[in-house]
């Protein structure tokens, strides 16, 4: 037998069998004591049972409404629960939000915001999920990730993704005390070919950005290092390993004291940008929502 009573007529139920009292679960409800009443015997009809029988104060549950109450009183204290936990994620007292960004986007982009929204919301949870832009990229068409902060240039679905730039930065190259002599000297692109060069590694998009840009210049990219982050490009480059290309954020300590100096060219690489990336479609969580508020 299939069931289909009002969802409110349990709802009635459940006060009426915890008060076990017309009167108190009619003002619980703020209805009327014949509306309980009709409530309840219209429930009774739909189920071909008695549910209560008359007790000296008030009355009491039947067998078959101990069972039904037993059932009912899980259920609607669940869906109170989860009420009460929507409250809380409205309220910034309870969630999650999901990013997905690189080495590069997250310690020179995201981590100041990441510091504000953590003080001001310090009950969310914040999961990074670290990894170049085509993963990042990857985890958003899948839903892994509420948003990601990639760098460009990157192709993209423009029919569910959206992108909006958010800061410049600049890729240069870098050299240790071994390659003096090719300081505050004016290159061309095409000397590239005869110094050991230190890069990221294929899958990334800065690798694939200087790889487009230099054909462009008629300059192959042939690097003796493939290395999977900034920071090792950095320290290969201190130690003399080769003349390392980075993203001039990551460069700028060692510059500053002397250990690494910036190669010149007799034309400027194209500045490009940190770009914020999210789904056209897929509603943002409220914690995520209110993290792009701080960012933007």
């Amino acid at each position: 037998m299939t069931l289909n009573c009002n969802m409110e007529y349990y709802r009635v139920f459940y006060y009426v069998a915890k008060a076990q009292s017309l009167t108190v679960a009619a003002k619980e409800l703020s209805i009327t004591q014949p509306a309980v009443s009709q409530a309840m015997k219209q429930l009774e009809e739909a189920l071909h049972t008695k549910l209560f029988t008359r007790a000296s104060k008030g009355i009491k549950l039947t067998k078959e409404g101990e069972l039904l109450f037993s059932y009912v009183a899980r259920g609607y204290e669940q869906i109170a629960l989860g009420e009460q936990k929507l409250m809380k994620m409205q309220n910034m007292e309870l969630g999650e939000v999901r990013i997905g960004a690189s080495d590069m986007t997250l310690q020179y982009y995201l981590l100041p915001y990441l510091e504000k929204f953590h003080e001001q919301y310090p009950k969310i949870k914040v999961v990074v999920t670290n990894g170049p832009t085509p993963e990042t990229l990857k985890n958003l068409e899948e839903g892994k990730i509420d948003f990601g902060v990639v760098s460009a240039p990157f192709s993209y679905n423009k029919e569910s993704l959206a992108v909006k730039p958010v800061r410049q930065i600049e890729d240069i190259f870098v050299a240790g005390r071994k390659f003096i002599p090719y300081k505050n000297r004016m290159l061309d692109f095409s000397q590239l070919e005869e110094l050991p060069l230190i890069c990221l590694e294929k899958n990334t998009s800065s690798r694939t950005y200087m790889e487009e840009f230099l054909k462009g210049n008629q300059v192959e990219l042939n690097p003796e290092f493939e290395l999977a982050t900034s920071e090792m490009i950095v320290q290969f480059a201190i130690r003399n390993l080769g003349v390392g290309c980075v993203v001039k954020d990551f460069a700028m300590e060692a510059i500053e004291k002397g250990t690494l100096f910036e190669l010149r060219f007799n034309k400027m690489i194209p500045k490009r940008e940190f770009c914020l990336v999210m789904h056209k479609k897929s509603p943002l969580p409220v914690a995520a929502g209110k993290l792009l508020d701080i960012i933007l």
